[in-house]
């Protein structure tokens, strides 16, 4: 059980990266928890929301009781299945503005400016969306993105009211302007997810290089302040799998930063607490926790147009049907058609609001709001200011990770997320949302001042699963980070982590894209080469020093 390369997780950035290492002629040996991908509750783009909350697929992970929310624990899924999160989560397809990787490689991770990350983007995309007439698309790559039906009255509605509020519409958030309105992507291909496993997994394995070990990774094997292998635990046993090149982490920014720590990499005093030796004092490790939080505004719809009319046995019967036999209809989306990436506030340079829009009420957790035909807009602050932190709740590796948001524990958070209500309710008032608006179901037309949208936010504000930040990239002097701009974990031979655990800061929108392109990049800096940076130039707002919109 050895070869050249010992990746620790089957997710976004893992699979990539066995991938592009198989391809290049490495051995590659990738260690997965999960079981198989198989089955129509992952493959089905509409059954979203199952996987999610299932054991079998699902880490299971909850938050702490979170002090600024009200105590409430907040349930943060991880994909514990081939594919890791993106075989569970909504598909949505979002690459990040430039400015988020400029601010990157300003902050320490030197070369990974979006003129730098840009050309990875277009080598893993085999883009759907139309003419690539501006070449910021890659057209044959491995993950297939496509874009909605948008069938539905209320997608074009929800587009033109932003138009008429003043925001620009862009053709695609992903090329060169993010900012305004417009079409949803998704990692669908042929009505079926196109998750990691199937773009790059998969095919990774049809070589004779690149083989899956299921098995709990337990902690990172180092001798000599080298890593040489990987200690896993399956069928009862403990083995090491030998790695005689380098170990990757890529277990998620939940998984990576405890397995460092159960391996002696993190803050030396927790480690102490745990009866773990210290191999390399990193306190950043667990550090730096992100994610995004948003909430659904629900309207209730004056028309009975919306998915509303499917949600029930018999119509959940004959989408799923439909899909089974055609892999066409309503099961081959995940009903995310429609977008926006708006500015709160003049002097804010690129958009720190995303919209996800969606033709039903309802939850996550699948359970539709209880006025019957609705829809809702998923808003929330793109850049919140508050930061948590992983730490182990104990020296077993079995044991869940403990998980602090520490959401909404800055005062500009609250601010940010008032706006982010005033402005949706801005939107739907415009006359194209007129002959489907009947009334604001969720906060409710009632609540008005800052007071009673906080006491909605404390209560309803809910994770968008967007969890990063975790072993920081950085320079090699600055204490808070824990990997190098090559992904090197800062101390320690022959260790690098690649997965959303390094972002220094979260990204505009999902982070499914952004972890899939740090396995790409990753790779090539373990293979010594690089793409030549780009010199695409991003669309920024002319006026958005002194405008909103």
């Amino acid at each position: 059980m050895q070869a050249d390369y010992v990746i620790v997780g089957a997710g976004s950035a893992g699979c990539a990266m066995a991938y592009r290492l198989s391809e290049a002629g490495k051995s590659v040996l990738v260690i997965e928890h999960g079981g198989t991908d198989a089955g129509p509750l992952i493959q089905m783009p509409a059954a979203l929301s199952y996987p999610m909350n299932m054991s079998l697929y699902d880490w299971g992970y909850k938050s702490v009781p979170e002090p600024h929310l009200g105590g409430r624990e907040l349930v943060c899924p991880r994909g514990k299945v081939i594919g890791g999160s993106s075989s569970i989560n909504g598909m949505v397809y979002v690459r990040g503005h430039a400015g988020d990787y400029d601010h990157w490689a300003e902050s320490g991770a030197t070369g990974w400016g979006y003129a730098d990350v840009l050309p990875y983007f277009k080598r893993m995309e085999h883009w759907h969306g139309g003419e690539n007439s501006d070449g910021f698309r890659g057209t044959d790559g491995p993950l297939h993105i496509t874009r909605g039906p948008r069938s539905n009255p209320l997608h074009a509605a929800f587009v033109k009211a932003g138009e008429q509020a003043g925001y620009p519409v862009t053709d695609d958030y992903n090329g060169r302007q993010q900012e305004g309105f417009g079409a949803m992507e998704m990692t669908v291909w042929k009505g079926q997810r196109w998750s990691a496993a199937n773009a790059y997994l998969k095919p990774a394995l049809k070589r004779e290089n690149c083989d899956l070990v299921r098995g709990l990774a337990r902690r990172v094997v180092i001798e000599g302040g080298r890593a040489v292998g990987v200690e896993i635990e399956r069928g009862g046993k403990v083995q090491v799998i030998r790695a005689n090149a380098e170990v990757v982490l890529a277990a998620s920014s939940l998984n990576s930063p405890k397995l460092l720590m159960l391996s002696g990499i993190g803050p030396a005093a927790h480690l102490a607490e745990h009866g773990i030796d210290v191999v390399a004092d990193r306190p950043g490790v667990g550090q730096n926790l992100q994610d995004h939080l948003e909430v659904y505004m629900q309207y209730a719809s004056k028309q009975p147009i919306t998915l509303y009319k499917y949600w029930n046995l018999i119509g959940k019967g004959l989408i799923g049907a439909q899909w089974l036999f055609t892999k066409t209809g309503l099961g081959a989306s995940n009903q995310f058609e429609s977008a926006a990436f708006i500015r709160s506030r003049a002097g804010i340079d690129y958009p720190d609001i995303q919209y996800h829009f969606l033709p039903i009420a309802v939850r996550y957790d699948g359970q539709a709001a209880a006025e019957g035909h609705g829809f809702q807009a998923h808003v929330g602050p793109m850049r919140a200011r508050s930061r948590g932190e992983v730490t182990l709740a104990s020296a077993d590796p079995k044991a869940a990770p403990k998980i602090f948001f520490n959401y909404m524990s800055e005062e500009q958070d609250w601010i940010d997320f008032r706006a982010c209500l005033r402005l949706t309710r801005e939107i739907f008032e415009q006359d194209a949302m007129k002959p489907f608006v009947k009334h604001e179901i969720q906060p409710g037309a009632a609540l008005q001042t800052d007071d009673e949208l906080d006491g909605f936010i404390r209560e309803h504000a809910e994770s968008a699963y967007h969890p990063c930040g975790t072993c920081k990239m950085g320079r090699a002097d600055d204490p808070g980070a824990v990997v190098d701009p090559e992904c090197r974990v800062i101390g320690v031979e022959g260790l690098r982590v690649a997965d959303s655990s390094i972002f220094p800061r979260i990204t505009n929108g999902n982070l499914n894209g952004p972890s899939i392109m740090t396995g790409e990049k990753a790779a090539d800096h373990l293979l010594g080469r690089r793409l030549p940076s780009a010199n695409d130039e991003p669309w920024f707002h002319p006026g958005w020093q002194a405008a909103q919109r």
